[in-house]
Parts: C-alpha cells; structure tokens; sequence
C-alpha cells in the first residue's frame, strides 16, 4: 500500500508540476506519446523475439482488446442521477446563502469569499491544488502521530470560535440561531 500510495502522488503531483510549465493540451498530448511510444515499443519488441522464438503467441495486447470496456445503461443512469442530486443541492444552497434565508449563514459566506479573494491573490488555482495533493497524502500520517496534541488544539479553537460566534450572534439583532 505505501508503493502504491507513493506511486499515485509523485504522479499525481509530477502531472500537476507539469501543468504550471505547460497548457492542458500539451500535456495531455505529451502523456499520449509517452503511452503510445511504450505500447508500440513493448509490441515491436513481442513481434521480433517472437520471429527469433518461431514461436505463435499472438498480439501482446489481446487479453485487452477484446475485453469490453462500454459503460452501462445502469451506470450512466446512476452517475447522471449523483450528478443531478449534487447540482440541485447546491443550487439550493446557493440560493439559501444569496438570498439571506439565515443571516448568520449569509454573514459566514460573506466572510469565506472575502477571505477567499486574499487566498486568490496570493496562490493561483493550480498551486492550491498542488497544496491539496501534498496535504491529502500528508495529513493523516501527521494526524496518526499526533492524534492527541492535534485533537486538543482543535478542541481550544473551537470553543473559542464558538464563544466569538455566540457574542457575535448576540450583538446582530435577528441573528439568533434557531434551536435545531
């Protein structure tokens, strides 16, 4: 598991480095060749020890070519629905915050995108990416070792995040939660 692992985010992070250097289509079109150079190479090289062999074994690539690789009725239909229940959940959503259904709410979201337009101007998309990938591989190994300093820590933040809400609830008329 850690080979695989480790294999998945040097890809992963090697496909995002390249993507800062080169557009979408240039890299998409550079793993292409690299695919098709090793495919074609691995099939010339089959076909002439199989011609110094004499031996019959066929294409290298057939167990592949006649597997059946079409999508599903079923699965189009379930993955459409997925997609259709996220979208309307979060138009609904969306709608709910812009339209000021819970002040408080709204307030939080106001404050996420003004904090969001410094994030903006200080890293583009794709690093922020790059950072996700390198905390998504990270995170839980840190968290593993330090369970109980990071637990503790997070336990004061939210108290205190809690008590600056609840004063803040307190001085906004109408923005008292709802008991839920």
């Amino acid at each position: 598991l850690p080979f695989q692992s480790g294999a998945v985010f040097s890809s992963v992070l090697l496909l995002l480095f390249s993507l800062t250097q080169f557009s979408v289509v240039s890299v998409g079109a550079y793993l292409a060749l690299a695919a098709l150079s090793a495919t074609i190479s691995f099939r010339i090289y089959k076909s002439v020890l199989q011609a110094v062999q004499k031996t019959d074994e066929g294409h290298p690539f057939k167990a592949y070519l006649e597997m059946e690789i079409a999508l599903s009725q079923d699965q189009i239909s379930k993955y459409a629905d997925k997609i259709l229940l996220y979208t309307n959940t979060c138009m609904k959503e969306l709608r709910r915050l812009f339209l000021v259904q819970d002040l408080v709410d709204s307030l939080k979201f106001a404050v996420l995108m003004w904090l969001l337009t410094y994030v903006g101007a200080l890293f583009n998309g794709l690093t922020l990416l790059i950072l996700a990938v390198i905390s998504m591989f990270t995170m839980p190994v840190v968290y593993e070792k330090h369970q109980a300093q990071i637990d503790q820590y997070v336990g004061l933040i939210r108290t205190q995040v809690n008590s600056v809400v609840g004063k803040i609830q307190a001085k906004i008329p109408g923005a008292k939660r709802k008991e839920e």
